[in-house]
Protein backbone atom coordinates (compact mmCIF):
# COMPACT_ATOMS: atom_id res chain seq x y z
CA UNK A 1 0.00 0.00 0.00
CA UNK A 2 1.27 3.80 -0.54
CA UNK A 3 1.14 6.70 1.45
CA UNK A 4 1.19 9.99 -0.06
CA UNK A 5 3.13 12.65 1.25
CA UNK A 6 2.97 16.46 2.29
CA UNK A 7 -0.36 16.63 3.08
CA UNK A 8 -1.67 13.41 1.16
CA UNK A 9 -1.99 15.13 -2.13
CA UNK A 10 0.56 18.23 -2.15
CA UNK A 11 2.67 16.59 -4.39
CA UNK A 12 2.35 13.59 -6.72
CA UNK A 13 5.02 11.17 -5.44
CA UNK A 14 4.32 8.89 -3.05
CA UNK A 15 6.70 6.51 -0.84
CA UNK A 16 6.41 2.92 -0.25
CA UNK A 17 5.99 2.91 3.61
CA UNK A 18 3.11 0.19 4.17
CA UNK A 19 -0.24 2.06 5.17
CA UNK A 20 -2.81 3.89 2.88
CA UNK A 21 -3.38 7.86 3.36
CA UNK A 22 -6.21 8.56 4.44
CA UNK A 23 -8.07 11.96 6.25
CA UNK A 24 -7.34 12.12 8.97
CA UNK A 25 -10.64 12.20 11.77
CA UNK A 26 -12.13 15.02 13.48
CA UNK A 27 -13.20 13.98 16.83
CA UNK A 28 -16.74 15.39 17.82
CA UNK A 29 -16.69 18.79 19.63
CA UNK A 30 -12.85 18.91 18.57
CA UNK A 31 -10.47 21.64 16.81
CA UNK A 32 -10.50 21.02 12.75
CA UNK A 33 -7.20 19.51 12.24
CA UNK A 34 -4.35 22.20 11.28
CA UNK A 35 -3.81 22.60 7.81
CA UNK A 36 -0.15 22.54 5.82
CA UNK A 37 1.28 25.69 4.81
CA UNK A 38 0.13 27.50 1.96
CA UNK A 39 2.53 29.35 -0.01
CA UNK A 40 1.10 32.41 -2.32
CA UNK A 41 3.85 32.92 -4.45
CA UNK A 42 5.35 30.78 -7.31
CA UNK A 43 4.09 27.52 -9.59
CA UNK A 44 3.16 24.74 -7.87
CA UNK A 45 6.19 21.51 -9.06
CA UNK A 46 5.93 18.07 -8.98
CA UNK A 47 8.56 15.41 -8.06
CA UNK A 48 10.42 16.77 -10.95
CA UNK A 49 11.43 20.47 -8.84
CA UNK A 50 11.25 22.22 -11.78
CA UNK A 51 14.14 20.48 -13.65
CA UNK A 52 15.00 20.77 -17.24
CA UNK A 53 15.40 18.08 -19.48
CA UNK A 54 18.87 17.37 -21.34
CA UNK A 55 18.24 15.56 -24.76
CA UNK A 56 22.53 15.03 -24.30
CA UNK A 57 22.41 12.87 -21.30
CA UNK A 58 19.47 11.46 -21.60
CA UNK A 59 21.72 9.95 -25.22
CA UNK A 60 24.25 8.97 -23.32
CA UNK A 61 22.21 6.95 -21.14
CA UNK A 62 21.09 4.80 -23.83
CA UNK A 63 24.82 3.87 -24.01
CA UNK A 64 25.20 2.40 -20.70
CA UNK A 65 25.17 -1.07 -21.66
CA UNK A 66 24.15 -3.67 -18.69
CA UNK A 67 26.14 -6.36 -20.58
CA UNK A 68 29.23 -4.36 -20.67
CA UNK A 69 28.82 -4.12 -16.76
CA UNK A 70 28.36 -7.99 -16.54
CA UNK A 71 31.55 -8.28 -17.94
CA UNK A 72 33.40 -5.81 -15.67
CA UNK A 73 31.81 -7.37 -12.87
CA UNK A 74 32.92 -11.00 -13.95
CA UNK A 75 37.19 -9.42 -14.20
CA UNK A 76 36.69 -8.93 -10.26
CA UNK A 77 35.00 -11.75 -9.77
CA UNK A 78 37.90 -13.69 -11.37
CA UNK A 79 40.60 -12.19 -8.92
CA UNK A 80 39.38 -14.69 -6.28
CA UNK A 81 39.88 -12.04 -3.40
CA UNK A 82 40.29 -8.45 -3.29
CA UNK A 83 40.72 -8.13 0.20
CA UNK A 84 42.63 -4.57 0.64
CA UNK A 85 45.76 -6.63 2.41
CA UNK A 86 46.09 -9.38 -0.28
CA UNK A 87 48.78 -10.26 -2.43
CA UNK A 88 49.79 -6.83 -4.31
CA UNK A 89 52.20 -8.95 -6.96
CA UNK A 90 50.22 -11.72 -8.89
CA UNK A 91 48.98 -10.66 -12.18
CA UNK A 92 45.76 -12.96 -11.36
CA UNK A 93 44.92 -13.20 -7.58
CA UNK A 94 44.53 -10.29 -5.38
CA UNK A 95 43.76 -6.67 -4.83
CA UNK A 96 47.26 -5.46 -7.30
CA UNK A 97 45.98 -7.87 -9.80
CA UNK A 98 42.13 -6.36 -9.39
CA UNK A 99 43.43 -2.30 -9.23
CA UNK A 100 46.15 -2.37 -12.33
CA UNK A 101 43.30 -4.41 -14.30
CA UNK A 102 40.96 -1.25 -13.20
CA UNK A 103 43.51 1.33 -14.14
CA UNK A 104 44.62 -0.44 -17.34
CA UNK A 105 40.33 -0.89 -18.36
CA UNK A 106 40.05 2.91 -17.56
CA UNK A 107 43.03 3.76 -19.27
CA UNK A 108 41.66 2.46 -22.37
CA UNK A 109 38.85 4.40 -22.35
CA UNK A 110 40.92 7.58 -22.53
CA UNK A 111 43.12 6.61 -25.21
CA UNK A 112 39.61 5.73 -26.88
CA UNK A 113 38.91 9.07 -26.66
CA UNK A 114 42.02 11.23 -27.48
CA UNK A 115 42.90 11.35 -23.60
CA UNK A 116 40.10 13.08 -22.20
CA UNK A 117 40.44 11.11 -18.98
CA UNK A 118 43.07 11.49 -16.34
CA UNK A 119 43.91 8.15 -15.16
CA UNK A 120 45.24 7.57 -11.87
CA UNK A 121 46.47 5.39 -9.14
CA UNK A 122 45.67 7.43 -5.65
CA UNK A 123 47.78 6.49 -2.53
CA UNK A 124 47.67 6.70 1.20
CA UNK A 125 49.17 5.57 3.90
CA UNK A 126 46.92 4.87 6.30
CA UNK A 127 46.40 2.44 9.65
CA UNK A 128 44.08 -0.29 9.63
CA UNK A 129 42.64 0.83 13.12
CA UNK A 130 39.91 -2.26 12.84
CA UNK A 131 42.87 -4.89 13.12
CA UNK A 132 44.40 -5.40 16.76
CA UNK A 133 47.83 -4.53 16.00
CA UNK A 134 47.00 -1.62 13.92
CA UNK A 135 49.17 -1.89 11.11
CA UNK A 136 50.07 0.78 8.38
CA UNK A 137 49.32 -0.22 5.05
CA UNK A 138 49.33 1.38 1.34
CA UNK A 139 46.24 2.21 0.26
CA UNK A 140 45.55 2.64 -3.40
CA UNK A 141 42.58 4.11 -4.94
CA UNK A 142 42.01 4.40 -8.60
CA UNK A 143 40.91 7.67 -10.05
CA UNK A 144 39.74 8.66 -13.49
CA UNK A 145 39.79 12.36 -14.08
CA UNK A 146 37.04 14.05 -16.52
CA UNK A 147 38.36 18.23 -16.63
CA UNK A 148 35.60 20.31 -16.15
CA UNK A 149 36.00 23.88 -17.21
CA UNK A 150 35.86 24.37 -13.94
CA UNK A 151 39.09 22.75 -12.76
CA UNK A 152 38.33 24.05 -9.21
CA UNK A 153 34.50 21.94 -8.65
CA UNK A 154 34.32 18.59 -8.67
CA UNK A 155 31.47 16.10 -8.42
CA UNK A 156 32.98 12.51 -7.01
CA UNK A 157 31.32 9.30 -7.53
CA UNK A 158 32.88 6.07 -6.19
CA UNK A 159 32.45 2.66 -5.90
CA UNK A 160 34.86 -0.24 -3.53
CA UNK A 161 36.41 -2.33 -5.82
CA UNK A 162 37.77 -4.29 -2.30
CA UNK A 163 35.87 -6.85 -0.94
CA UNK A 164 35.86 -9.60 2.15
CA UNK A 165 34.45 -12.44 3.92
CA UNK A 166 34.04 -9.89 6.79
CA UNK A 167 30.87 -12.15 8.14
CA UNK A 168 32.18 -15.71 7.69
CA UNK A 169 32.87 -15.87 11.48
CA UNK A 170 35.40 -15.18 14.30
CA UNK A 171 36.63 -12.04 15.09
CA UNK A 172 39.77 -11.80 12.63
CA UNK A 173 37.51 -12.84 9.13
CA UNK A 174 37.91 -9.55 8.36
CA UNK A 175 41.27 -10.06 7.74
CA UNK A 176 41.13 -13.13 6.14
CA UNK A 177 43.65 -12.37 3.01
CA UNK A 178 43.82 -15.66 1.44
CA UNK A 179 39.73 -17.30 1.59
CA UNK A 180 37.74 -16.47 -1.53
CA UNK A 181 36.09 -13.08 -1.65
CA UNK A 182 34.26 -12.94 -4.76
CA UNK A 183 31.92 -9.41 -3.45
CA UNK A 184 30.57 -9.82 -7.07
CA UNK A 185 27.20 -7.48 -5.33
CA UNK A 186 29.48 -6.11 -2.72
CA UNK A 187 30.91 -3.80 -4.16
CA UNK A 188 31.37 -5.78 -8.03
CA UNK A 189 28.53 -3.98 -8.43
CA UNK A 190 28.97 -0.89 -8.00
CA UNK A 191 32.50 -0.74 -8.83
CA UNK A 192 31.63 -2.04 -12.18
CA UNK A 193 28.44 1.16 -12.74
CA UNK A 194 31.04 3.62 -11.80
CA UNK A 195 33.34 1.71 -15.13
CA UNK A 196 30.58 1.80 -17.20
CA UNK A 197 30.25 5.66 -16.35
CA UNK A 198 34.19 6.30 -17.02
CA UNK A 199 33.09 4.57 -20.77
CA UNK A 200 30.32 6.21 -21.54
CA UNK A 201 31.31 9.96 -20.40
CA UNK A 202 34.66 9.54 -22.22
CA UNK A 203 32.91 8.98 -25.62
CA UNK A 204 29.49 11.19 -25.24
CA UNK A 205 31.23 14.24 -23.21
CA UNK A 206 34.66 14.09 -24.30
CA UNK A 207 35.21 17.82 -23.53
CA UNK A 208 33.68 17.67 -20.19
CA UNK A 209 31.67 19.66 -18.16
CA UNK A 210 31.58 23.08 -16.25
CA UNK A 211 32.44 21.00 -13.17
CA UNK A 212 35.37 18.41 -12.78
CA UNK A 213 34.16 14.94 -12.45
CA UNK A 214 36.19 12.02 -10.29
CA UNK A 215 35.53 8.31 -10.82
CA UNK A 216 36.80 6.92 -8.09
CA UNK A 217 36.65 3.02 -7.58
CA UNK A 218 38.59 2.89 -3.43
CA UNK A 219 40.10 0.37 -1.84
CA UNK A 220 39.89 -0.33 2.13
CA UNK A 221 36.06 0.06 2.29
CA UNK A 222 35.77 -2.95 4.71
CA UNK A 223 38.75 -1.81 6.30
CA UNK A 224 36.98 1.55 7.52
CA UNK A 225 36.57 3.63 4.33
CA UNK A 226 39.89 3.67 4.09
CA UNK A 227 40.22 5.06 0.33
CA UNK A 228 37.36 7.34 0.44
CA UNK A 229 38.28 8.83 3.66
CA UNK A 230 41.89 9.66 2.30
CA UNK A 231 39.90 11.17 -1.22
CA UNK A 232 37.85 13.74 0.75
CA UNK A 233 40.57 14.96 2.73
CA UNK A 234 43.13 15.10 -0.17
CA UNK A 235 40.49 16.86 -2.41
CA UNK A 236 39.77 19.84 0.57
CA UNK A 237 43.80 20.11 1.56
CA UNK A 238 44.36 20.64 -1.87
CA UNK A 239 41.48 23.43 -1.96
CA UNK A 240 38.97 21.72 -3.98
CA UNK A 241 34.82 22.96 -3.89
CA UNK A 242 33.56 19.33 -3.82
CA UNK A 243 29.55 19.89 -5.13
CA UNK A 244 29.44 15.93 -4.07
CA UNK A 245 30.59 12.95 -2.97
CA UNK A 246 28.51 10.25 -3.91
CA UNK A 247 28.78 5.94 -3.73
CA UNK A 248 27.41 3.01 -5.45
CA UNK A 249 27.27 -0.08 -3.05
CA UNK A 250 25.43 -3.16 -3.48
CA UNK A 251 23.69 -1.88 -6.19
CA UNK A 252 22.87 -5.83 -7.95
CA UNK A 253 20.47 -7.68 -5.56
CA UNK A 254 16.60 -7.71 -6.48
CA UNK A 255 15.66 -10.91 -4.39
CA UNK A 256 15.32 -10.86 -0.51
CA UNK A 257 15.74 -13.83 1.54
CA UNK A 258 11.71 -13.99 1.62
CA UNK A 259 11.21 -14.49 -2.00
CA UNK A 260 10.37 -10.75 -2.22
CA UNK A 261 11.61 -9.22 -5.44
CA UNK A 262 11.98 -5.55 -6.40
CA UNK A 263 14.09 -4.56 -9.71
CA UNK A 264 12.63 -0.94 -10.22
CA UNK A 265 13.44 1.18 -7.38
CA UNK A 266 17.00 2.29 -5.43
CA UNK A 267 17.54 3.75 -1.99
CA UNK A 268 19.23 7.01 -1.80
CA UNK A 269 20.64 7.50 1.64
CA UNK A 270 21.62 11.28 3.30
CA UNK A 271 22.76 12.62 6.52
CA UNK A 272 21.24 15.17 8.47
CA UNK A 273 20.45 17.72 8.92
CA UNK A 274 17.02 18.23 7.01
CA UNK A 275 18.20 21.24 5.57
CA UNK A 276 21.86 20.30 5.31
CA UNK A 277 23.85 20.04 1.56
CA UNK A 278 23.61 16.17 1.81
CA UNK A 279 19.61 16.15 1.85
CA UNK A 280 19.43 18.43 -0.65
CA UNK A 281 21.68 17.06 -2.64
CA UNK A 282 18.93 13.83 -2.31
CA UNK A 283 16.24 16.27 -3.07
CA UNK A 284 17.87 16.77 -6.20
CA UNK A 285 18.61 13.27 -7.10
CA UNK A 286 15.26 12.39 -6.22
CA UNK A 287 13.83 14.90 -9.00
CA UNK A 288 16.55 14.30 -11.34
CA UNK A 289 15.60 10.31 -11.20
CA UNK A 290 11.58 11.11 -11.79
CA UNK A 291 12.86 13.50 -14.90
CA UNK A 292 15.66 11.42 -17.09
CA UNK A 293 15.00 7.60 -15.01
CA UNK A 294 11.21 7.54 -14.30
CA UNK A 295 11.23 3.78 -14.74
CA UNK A 296 12.99 3.34 -11.54
CA UNK A 297 11.80 4.65 -8.71
CA UNK A 298 14.22 6.69 -6.27
CA UNK A 299 12.76 5.57 -2.80
CA UNK A 300 15.22 8.41 -0.76
CA UNK A 301 16.23 7.47 2.93
CA UNK A 302 16.64 10.53 5.38
CA UNK A 303 19.11 8.69 7.48
CA UNK A 304 23.08 9.17 6.78
CA UNK A 305 23.07 5.13 5.85
CA UNK A 306 21.84 1.89 6.71
CA UNK A 307 21.15 0.99 10.41
CA UNK A 308 24.92 -0.20 12.01
CA UNK A 309 26.63 -0.03 8.83
CA UNK A 310 29.02 2.60 6.57
CA UNK A 311 29.88 3.94 3.30
CA UNK A 312 31.93 5.98 1.29
CA UNK A 313 29.64 8.87 1.19
CA UNK A 314 29.90 9.44 4.86
CA UNK A 315 33.42 10.71 4.55
CA UNK A 316 32.50 13.78 2.63
CA UNK A 317 29.27 14.11 4.75
CA UNK A 318 31.32 14.42 7.69
CA UNK A 319 33.82 17.55 6.41
CA UNK A 320 30.26 18.74 5.34
CA UNK A 321 29.88 18.06 1.64
CA UNK A 322 26.74 17.00 0.33
CA UNK A 323 27.19 13.33 0.10
CA UNK A 324 24.64 10.40 -0.50
CA UNK A 325 24.53 6.64 -0.63
CA UNK A 326 22.81 4.40 -4.02
CA UNK A 327 21.85 1.43 -2.51
CA UNK A 328 19.69 -1.46 -3.79
CA UNK A 329 16.04 -1.96 -2.49
CA UNK A 330 16.47 -5.19 -1.42
CA UNK A 331 19.55 -6.37 0.98
CA UNK A 332 20.56 -9.99 1.14
CA UNK A 333 22.88 -10.37 4.01
CA UNK A 334 23.44 -14.11 2.94
CA UNK A 335 24.94 -12.34 -0.06
CA UNK A 336 27.46 -10.13 1.85
CA UNK A 337 30.95 -10.64 2.86
CA UNK A 338 30.80 -14.12 1.97
CA UNK A 339 31.71 -16.14 -0.49
CA UNK A 340 28.60 -16.84 -1.73
CA UNK A 341 28.38 -12.91 -2.65
CA UNK A 342 28.19 -14.62 -6.47
CA UNK A 343 28.03 -12.88 -9.84
CA UNK A 344 25.24 -15.30 -10.97
CA UNK A 345 23.26 -13.73 -7.93
CA UNK A 346 23.65 -9.68 -9.26
CA UNK A 347 20.92 -8.98 -11.44
CA UNK A 348 22.83 -6.42 -14.18
CA UNK A 349 19.72 -4.97 -15.64
CA UNK A 350 19.19 -3.71 -12.74
CA UNK A 351 22.43 -2.48 -12.15
CA UNK A 352 22.65 -0.38 -15.78
CA UNK A 353 19.14 1.43 -14.68
CA UNK A 354 21.09 2.86 -11.52
CA UNK A 355 24.26 3.85 -13.58
CA UNK A 356 21.54 5.63 -15.91
CA UNK A 357 20.22 7.73 -12.31
CA UNK A 358 23.99 8.10 -11.64
CA UNK A 359 25.12 9.40 -15.15
CA UNK A 360 22.27 12.13 -15.12
CA UNK A 361 22.58 12.97 -11.53
CA UNK A 362 26.88 13.57 -11.76
CA UNK A 363 26.19 15.19 -15.59
CA UNK A 364 23.50 17.28 -14.50
CA UNK A 365 25.07 18.32 -11.11
CA UNK A 366 28.73 19.15 -13.49
CA UNK A 367 26.69 21.06 -16.09
CA UNK A 368 24.76 22.94 -13.10
CA UNK A 369 26.49 26.75 -11.94
CA UNK A 370 27.23 26.54 -8.02
CA UNK A 371 25.40 26.18 -5.38
CA UNK A 372 24.83 29.99 -3.99
CA UNK A 373 27.23 30.12 -0.85
CA UNK A 374 26.16 33.14 0.40
CA UNK A 375 22.38 32.85 1.29
CA UNK A 376 20.84 34.42 4.06
CA UNK A 377 17.62 35.62 5.28
CA UNK A 378 16.42 38.41 7.46
CA UNK A 379 13.43 39.45 9.24
CA UNK A 380 11.50 42.45 6.64
CA UNK A 381 11.33 44.95 9.56
CA UNK A 382 8.56 47.17 6.94
CA UNK A 383 6.17 43.92 7.32
CA UNK A 384 6.37 43.47 11.01
CA UNK A 385 8.32 40.55 10.61
CA UNK A 386 6.32 38.56 8.38
CA UNK A 387 8.34 39.00 5.21
CA UNK A 388 11.47 37.99 4.77
CA UNK A 389 14.20 39.44 2.54
CA UNK A 390 16.86 36.71 0.84
CA UNK A 391 20.05 37.65 -0.41
CA UNK A 392 23.12 36.10 -1.95
CA UNK A 393 26.47 36.60 -3.98
CA UNK A 394 26.13 36.32 -7.67
CA UNK A 395 27.47 32.62 -8.87
CA UNK A 396 29.92 32.96 -11.65
CA UNK A 397 28.28 31.56 -14.61
CA UNK A 398 24.42 31.74 -13.11
CA UNK A 399 21.92 32.81 -15.59
CA UNK A 400 19.38 33.14 -13.31
CA UNK A 401 18.00 32.06 -9.70
CA UNK A 402 14.81 30.22 -8.17
CA UNK A 403 13.30 30.60 -4.78
CA UNK A 404 12.26 27.16 -3.12
CA UNK A 405 9.94 26.72 -0.98
CA UNK A 406 8.06 23.62 1.16
CA UNK A 407 6.89 23.11 4.76
CA UNK A 408 8.55 21.74 8.05
CA UNK A 409 6.94 18.87 7.09
CA UNK A 410 7.21 18.39 3.51
CA UNK A 411 10.42 15.93 2.34
CA UNK A 412 10.75 17.90 -0.69
CA UNK A 413 9.99 21.52 -2.40
CA UNK A 414 6.39 22.34 -3.35
CA UNK A 415 6.60 25.97 -4.85
CA UNK A 416 8.97 27.60 -7.02
CA UNK A 417 9.55 31.12 -7.61
CA UNK A 418 11.84 32.65 -10.65
CA UNK A 419 13.91 35.81 -9.86
CA UNK A 420 15.45 36.22 -12.68
CA UNK A 421 18.90 37.73 -12.22
CA UNK A 422 18.48 39.42 -9.06
CA UNK A 423 20.35 38.60 -6.07
CA UNK A 424 17.86 39.52 -3.55
CA UNK A 425 14.28 38.50 -2.96
CA UNK A 426 11.09 39.59 -0.36
CA UNK A 427 9.77 36.57 0.54
CA UNK A 428 6.16 37.39 1.08
CA UNK A 429 5.94 34.07 3.58
CA UNK A 430 6.34 33.30 7.18
CA UNK A 431 9.88 31.83 6.66
CA UNK A 432 9.28 30.43 10.40
CA UNK A 433 7.29 27.94 9.26
CA UNK A 434 8.68 26.26 6.31
CA UNK A 435 12.02 25.74 4.38
CA UNK A 436 13.49 28.54 2.18
CA UNK A 437 16.21 27.77 -0.59
CA UNK A 438 18.13 29.48 -3.48
CA UNK A 439 19.56 27.44 -6.11
CA UNK A 440 21.73 29.08 -9.33
CA UNK A 441 20.11 28.42 -12.96
CA UNK A 442 22.70 27.82 -15.76
CA UNK A 443 22.02 29.43 -19.05
CA UNK A 444 21.50 25.45 -19.73
CA UNK A 445 18.56 25.07 -17.81
CA UNK A 446 20.68 23.07 -15.43
CA UNK A 447 20.01 23.46 -11.81
CA UNK A 448 22.49 23.68 -8.70
CA UNK A 449 21.80 21.76 -5.34
CA UNK A 450 19.99 24.28 -3.53
CA UNK A 451 21.33 26.12 -0.39
CA UNK A 452 18.93 26.75 2.74
CA UNK A 453 17.96 30.07 3.99
CA UNK A 454 18.30 30.24 6.82
CA UNK A 455 21.68 27.94 7.14
CA UNK A 456 21.21 24.64 8.44
CA UNK A 457 23.12 24.37 11.96
CA UNK A 458 25.25 21.57 12.89
CA UNK A 459 25.91 19.10 15.82
CA UNK A 460 29.33 18.65 16.40
CA UNK A 461 30.52 15.15 15.46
Amino acid sequence: MRLRIAGCGSLTAVLLIGIACAPAATPSGAGRASTPVRFSAGSALDLRMGLAHDARITAALAQISADTIRVTDSMLVSFGTRHTMSDTLSVTRGIGAARRWVHSTLSRYSRDCGGCLRIEYDTATVVVERHPDKPAIMNVNVLAWLPGRDTSRVVVIGGHYDSCVCAAGGAMARFDTSANAPGADDDGSGTSAVIELARVFARAFPRGFDATVVLALYSGEELGLLGSTALAQRLHRSGYRVVAGMTDDIIGNVVADDGRVDSTSVRVFSGDPDNGPSRELARLVWGLGATYTPELEVVPVFRLDRVGRGGDHAPFWRLGDAGVRFTERLENYKRQHLPTDRLEDVNFGYVARIARLNAAVVASLASAPATPDSARARRDAASGGQYWRLAWKPVPGAHGYEVLLRATTSPTYERVIDVGADTTYLLREQLDDAWGAVRAVGSNGHRSIAAVVPPPTFVAR
